[in-house]
């Protein structure tokens, strides 16, 4: 049997396995917050480092045409890993607001069953420009709320007006991919 280490791995595939194992770092700053000075800043940065390896991998991946199976479900975990544990903890500590997470982690579900379905069709359901949208919204939103300053821009918070529009961008992704799915499911 042939074990995979991160040595062993391709570039792309590395960052995305990095972007997982950032991710328990961002959650942890946040919930140990008070024993650690200027904890949201460090797990700002964090965040970023692993939120520029999304678009690093994928980038590096197509410009070396080492594109392949795994690499586009290793993105595409990583992704969903990175997003849903930084919300939830940001709901946590009332950064983020739980209605906001459940439009988020229930719209990866549905794609993710959307996907799976298609798969068992030997369909796919490739990328789209929606779903690219909606995470560089809820990165920005995410990134932004880690850093939170005092100051409203009217009745909100820049990270939850940006939140807002991701919320937004995640519904049409979702819906974009569900009407997707009755093409590409109908067309066998």
């Amino acid at each position: 049997m042939r074990t995979t280490t991160i040595a062993s791995m391709n570039v792309p595939n590395a960052l995305a396995t990095t972007r997982i194992i950032l991710t328990p770092v961002v959650m942890a700053l946040v919930l140990f917050r008070s024993s650690l000075n200027n904890a949201y800043g460090i797990a700002a940065v964090v965040f970023v480092i692993a939120a520029l390896t999304d678009f690093a991998d994928g980038y590096l991946a197509r410009r070396w045409q080492i594109t392949s199976t795994l690499g586009a479900f290793l993105d595409s975990v990583a992704d969903k890993i990175l997003m849903t544990g930084s919300i939830l903890v940001l709901v946590e500590v009332d950064r983020a607001w739980s209605w906001a997470a459940f439009i988020l982690i229930g719209r990866e579900f549905l794609v993710m069953g959307l996907r799976g379905v298609a798969a068992l069709n030997q369909a796919k359901l490739p990328p789209s420009f929606w779903g690219k949208l909606k995470t560089n919204f809820q990165f920005w939103a995410i990134g932004l709320a880690l850093v939170r300053g005092t100051e409203r821009l009217g009745a909100m918070f820049l990270d939850e007006w940006v939140m807002t529009v991701a919320v937004i961008a995640t519904i049409a992704s979702g819906w974009d991919y569900f009407r997707h799915s009755g093409v590409v499911l109908r067309s066998d």
